[in-house]
């Protein structure tokens, strides 16, 4: 008998406050069933980045009404276990509960943490501590969506229609992690190097600032870089120690060196005056050339590390994998086609952490103890 699983995914790391139901089978096919994201990044968007404390307050304010959303629009089509009320028909139909208790915020991680172990205890479900950054690589391992999952949003997801193979080449990049993994199987990987500064998504962000486009920057800079000259002036790549570590701060401040030297100033000018003294011609140059160059050094990393491992697939995730321009070069330079997840999986999410908490339960890794688990804010790979 072919037994499914259903498992609730909570995530609070960051800015969104978020949840997902996905169902797997005892194939591992892995089903998205509902997924609710609840975004501050409005609240934030005026100091052009997260502020912790409102991140964490409105994460307290949306933390269960994202859930019962989720578990209603999910669950509510599908053929009941048997409860007497409509909160015991809809937990009745959840066999575990996953939650990110690291990499992240401290105040926003533990709205989320301590929300999930008080319901694995209240119903009864199993717990699983998830690392944020692995899970990310998960949202590629989603092959198939629930007609209810698509009423959620004005807009279809795209999944891949198969699982990655391992041996497979993990690309993570986001605003708080770049990361480069092989996966030998699931649980099993090796972290082959990472950012020693700045993410690849924090430098964007800042980069944005710096020339007055708006938070977040990723997709800020990519859009004005449409409208510029990728190679109208060279930017540095880092030389690092370490074969497959990445560095982007030299490269943040080269741009802003090169926007300053493009209005006829030195050093000492306020890097707060740019936006107004750059004309949008300049600001579309230097976002473009900042793109193409930040984008080449994971892209180089990743191809040194696909002709030495040689990988059976190649998967990118987090916030930066939903960059077109990042799925171009890599389209352009790898000889084996990448099934990209929907570019609505690659930001945080509530998705990834459920099918990765589903593979843990399937596969019977242990579960956490719901009276104990405390979050890890550093938490590495």
């Amino acid at each position: 008998m072919n037994k499914r699983l259903r498992v609730l995914g909570i995530e609070t790391s960051c800015d969104e406050t978020a949840a997902a139901v996905v169902e797997i089978d005892d194939r591992l096919n892995c089903t998205l069933l509902g997924n609710v994201v609840a975004s501050s990044m409005d609240l934030h968007a005026q100091y052009g980045g997260v502020v912790p404390e409102i991140a964490a307050r409105s994460h307290i304010e949306s933390i269960i009404p994202v859930i019962d959303e989720v578990l209603k629009t999910s669950l509510s089509p599908l053929t009941f276990r048997g409860r007497t009320s409509e909160s015991e028909e809809l937990w009745s139909n959840i066999d575990g509960i996953a939650v990110t208790y690291g990499a992240g915020l401290g105040g926003s991680l533990l709205v989320g943490v301590m929300t999930a172990r008080t319901l694995a205890i209240a119903k009864s479900k199993p717990l699983y501590a998830i690392n944020h950054v692995e899970a990310h690589v998960y949202s590629n391992f989603i092959t198939s969506i629930s007609p209810s999952c698509e009423g959620q949003t004005s807009a279809s997801y795209s999944v891949p229609t198969a699982q990655p193979v391992f041996p497979a080449l993990a690309l993570i990049v986001s605003g708080g992690h770049s990361q480069l993994a092989l996966f030998k199987d699931h649980f099993d990987y090796l972290l082959l190097g990472q950012t020693q500064d700045d993410a690849i998504g924090e430098a964007f962000d800042k980069v944005a600032k710096m020339i007055g486009l708006p938070y977040p920057g990723g997709p800020s800079v990519g859009l004005k870089a449409l409208e510029g000259n990728p190679v109208a002036f060279s930017l540095p790549k880092a030389k690092m120690n370490g074969k497959y570590d990445f560095s982007f701060s030299g490269l943040k401040t080269a741009a802003l060196r090169q926007a300053q030297s493009l209005i006829g100033q030195d050093f000492t000018f306020p890097s707060k005056n740019l936006p107004e003294a750059l004309s949008e011609a300049q600001k579309a140059d230097i976002a473009a050339v900042f793109q193409r160059v930040a984008i080449e050094t994971v892209v180089d990393k990743a191809i040194q590390a696909y002709e030495e491992f040689s990988p059976a697939s190649v998967v990118i995730a987090g916030g930066v994998a939903a960059s077109p321009e990042l799925r171009k070069q890599l389209s352009e330079r790898l000889p084996i086609e990448i099934k990209y997840a929907d570019p609505k999986l690659c930001t945080d999410n509530g998705a990834m952490i459920a099918t990765l908490g589903a593979f843990k339960m399937k596969l019977g890794q242990p579960a956490a103890d719901p009276y104990s688990l405390e979050i890890a804010p550093s938490l590495s790979m």
